[in-house]
């Protein structure tokens, strides 16, 4: 279940000093072929990390034969130095990974460069292209989860995928824990396929997967500098998927990972689904849900415990979606507490003691609908995000 699953791929991770605790810190992905083509989204965040303008440039080339990825360091807020540091990155990761591997033949343009970490501080160069150099040497179709583990910031545990397709697969691997906000969630993220796939397909599968999975998470409306997903295709099975297959298969490998960066929220004790239906449109659905899920008020309320409808139904009327007040109804863990916009069956009947809750709201104003996924406040998230990072 890591990038390594697809055929055509190899990875590693390695400790470059990057981090004080000694951890991995920098991974490497690699693209062996026949294909080599890329599709990306970036955070929509108008402050963007200098890794983030530096991948965005080399994805618009349909070709990546490579990622670069270390944790331990945003460069995010840098200024000109900081993408300077970008670009010898992935000239020197080029130059050093055609040396051991010479049919390959890198360019800088060939290298995506993704960082994760503390903001406003540029990295240890010395130590990350050691890093990289240690990273190349230990390349293995069995590293995946060793890249993994290498991007990690405040996160618990590593979080892997894998779905497969019809003699071809989709393998990924994801980093986040806190920053978890739309468009797109705040994470680190590299998707491999051995499909044959052009850049055009690979993009319009990977927006469609990315729009009805991370863009729908929203832990703590905070959105990063640095977000970024990639997807990369070897060819190395021959086989080409319809548009539809390969969709669905990236869909589900996305969604699987966005449910573990939600499964592991910085001082979350709940997950939870916000279902929006009757809604006019799927925006509206969006909408309605979203601003439920950034509530605080209702996230600390279900933290308690406490299954406070009227906190649910105040945030469902800052929105402009389409409703009548007075037609809203509201479920927790399938105990309908509202309807009509007014008090419904006994909230002492919701069982909150488990660690998954379903929030539905029926607006009564059309076929359409939606889910967002979000988690509680605790007392935790504030000693887990003390130091500011991305």
């Amino acid at each position: 279940m890591t990038v390594t699953a697809p055929r055509g791929f190899r990875a590693s991770g390695v400790a470059a000093g990057l981090k004080t605790s000694g951890a991995s810190d920098i991974a490497l992905v690699v693209n062996d072929g026949p294909d080599a083509t890329v599709a990306g989204v970036f955070t929509a965040n108008r402050v963007k990390a200098a890794p983030v303008l530096w991948t965005q440039q080399v994805v618009r080339g349909g070709v990546v034969r490579a990622v670069v990825l270390n944790s331990g360091g945003a460069n995010a807020c840098t200024g000109p130095a900081g993408f300077q540091d970008t670009h010898a990155t992935a000239e020197h990761t080029a130059a050093a990974l055609t040396s051991a591997s010479p049919r390959l033949r890198l360019g800088a343009g060939d290298v995506a460069i993704c960082s994760t970490g503390l903001i406003g501080e540029r990295l240890p160069m010395p130590k990350l292209l050691t890093g990289v150099r240690a990273a190349i040497r230990g390349l293995s179709r069995d590293g995946g989860d060793d890249a993994a583990e290498a991007i990690m910031t405040t996160d618990t545990r590593p979080k892997t995928t894998l779905v497969r397709g019809t003699g071809w697969t989709v393998g990924g691997m994801a980093k986040g824990a806190g920053m978890l906000a739309p468009a797109m969630a705040t994470m680190l993220c590299v998707l491999t396929t051995d499909a044959v796939a052009g850049p055009a397909a690979l993009d319009a599968a990977l927006r469609a997967a990315c729009r009805v999975t991370f863009d729908r998470i929203d832990s703590d409306g905070c959105m990063s500098t640095n977000d970024t997903v990639l997807l990369l295709a070897s060819g190395a099975s021959g086989i080409e998927p319809t548009e539809a297959e390969l969709t669905a298969a990236v869909t589900a490998a996305c969604h699987d990972l966005a449910q573990q960066l939600l499964a592991d929220a910085e001082g979350a004790t709940k997950q939870i689904a916000i279902e929006v239906v009757g809604a006019a449109d799927a925006d509206d659905a969006v909408e309605v849900g979203r601003a439920v899920a950034r509530n605080n008020l209702v996230k600390t309320a279900l933290f308690g415990n406490d299954p406070n409808w009227g906190r649910i139904l105040a945030a469902v009327g800052t929105t402009a979606a389409a409703f009548e007040p007075d037609g809203v109804d509201v479920a927790v863990n399938g105990v309908w507490v509202c309807r009509g916009g007014a008090a419904a069956e006994d909230r002492s009947k919701v069982d909150l003691t488990g660690r998954d809750v379903t929030i539905r709201i029926d607006l009564h104003a059309g076929g359409d609908q939606a889910t967002v996924w979000t988690n509680d406040l605790s007392h935790a998230y504030v000693h887990e995000n003390s130091a500011y990072s991305s």
